[in-house]
């Protein structure tokens, strides 16, 4: 009998709804279709200088509670509407998680948190979820982790970041040149630009590459490139890089490359020396490099939620806590509010008078 050469490690495989029945089972309606259009639009606007407001990704690191995620969206709305002169503001819903060895990747991965991975469950719940903050009024944005997703999801997204781990890797380039909406690409995790660097002029090419059609075929997938790549700067090595002159050898990086001076700032990770309770002070350092004359900084990033801090997942999920992150540690929301009113408040009079 021929001995099996063959998915040896491989212990099944399940076929999962293809990307079109999805949309089909969960259309896009015109209320959600207008936000995603407006937030697009929007972001790319303040990357070319014709919007003078600023952006920020704010949220949960990752969405573990749909009914959370919610309830932090409604008290964004409404926060939104006090600061949509000066801050322009973008729900983080992070649905997968990149791991270093092993642990939760997230909803989409594992929806029920108990190592079942019912992907097509997260999948349905994943784009519920954005269809729902879509119809709200909320742009959304998330990370492009896995490369067949998006052909589930991106549809509703606003913004999209590409992480440290994954700036370096060519799928992640050649994925993000067909994007529909900007892509922050953050710097390598020692803190480097040149990955980024690199990423963001192979962003900006036509790429032709593997991946899966509407029908969830495999297909070549050609792309026309991406124009509204931009560095995310989120510290490495445990030091940080959003100081003046970090920012300012950024904007020098950036011109010798001939890319545009588009900055954002991640005000978590290495800059926060992964304390959440940090966070405020590197926002309020990014506001008076802006009050200063900074010309280059478009953007930042807030990881949020509820209440404070984070927790590990128990076996009994009824003693996780409300509101409170199962991955990176969050500011919570009175932090939050804050936060966000000072800056509305020392920058609503300066930005309309930037350059």
């Amino acid at each position: 009998m021929p001995t099996k050469i063959n998915n040896l490690n491989v212990e099944s495989q399940e076929v999962l709804i293809t990307p079109s029945d999805l949309h089909k089972e969960m259309p896009l309606t015109l209320a959600a279709r207008h936000t995603v259009e407006t937030g697009r639009e929007t972001i790319r606007n303040i990357l070319d200088r014709k919007d003078h407001r600023i952006f920020v990704v704010i949220g949960p690191c990752s969405i573990h509670d749909v009914d959370a995620a919610l309830d932090y969206a409604k008290r964004l709305k409404r926060l939104s509407e006090q600061v949509s002169d000066t801050v322009y503001l973008v729900m983080r819903v992070y649905f997968e998680k990149p791991r270093t060895t092993v642990g939760w990747k997230g909803l989409i991965n594992d929806p029920y948190m108990d190592d079942s991975f019912k992907i097509q469950d997260g999948l349905h719940i994943g784009r519920k979820l954005l269809l729902d903050l879509a119809e709200m009024g909320i742009p959304t944005s998330t990370e492009a982790l896995d490369p067949i997703s998006p052909q589930y999801l991106q549809d509703l997204i606003s913004w999209s970041a590409i992480g440290a781990r994954t700036t370096e890797s060519q799928t992640h380039r050649e994925m993000a040149s067909g994007l529909s909406c900007a892509v922050g690409f953050k710097n390598g995790t020692d803190g480097g630009l040149d990955v980024a660097v690199n990423a963001l002029k192979s962003v900006s090419s036509p790429h032709s590459f593997l991946g899966i059609n509407g029908e969830g075929q495999v297909s070549i997938i050609k792309t026309k490139g991406n124009g509204y790549g931009h560095v995310v700067l989120r510290g490495g090595n445990g030091k940080p890089n959003y100081d003046s002159v970090s920012i300012a050898q950024c904007e020098a990086t950036l011109d010798k490359a001939k890319l545009a001076p588009n900055i954002m700032v991640d005000c978590s990770h290495a800059n926060s020396n992964k304390d959440a309770s940090l966070q405020p002070l590197v926002a309020a350092n990014v506001v008076n490099q802006i009050l200063e004359g900074n010309q280059s900084i478009v953007g930042l990033m807030i990881e949020s939620h509820i209440n404070f801090g984070n927790q590990n997942i128990p076996s009994d999920l009824s003693q996780l806590k409300y509101g409170v992150s199962v991955t990176d540690a969050c500011i919570d929301w009175q932090t939050t509010e804050k936060m966000i009113l000072d800056m509305h408040d020392k920058l609503k009079d300066i930005l309309p008078n930037r350059n």
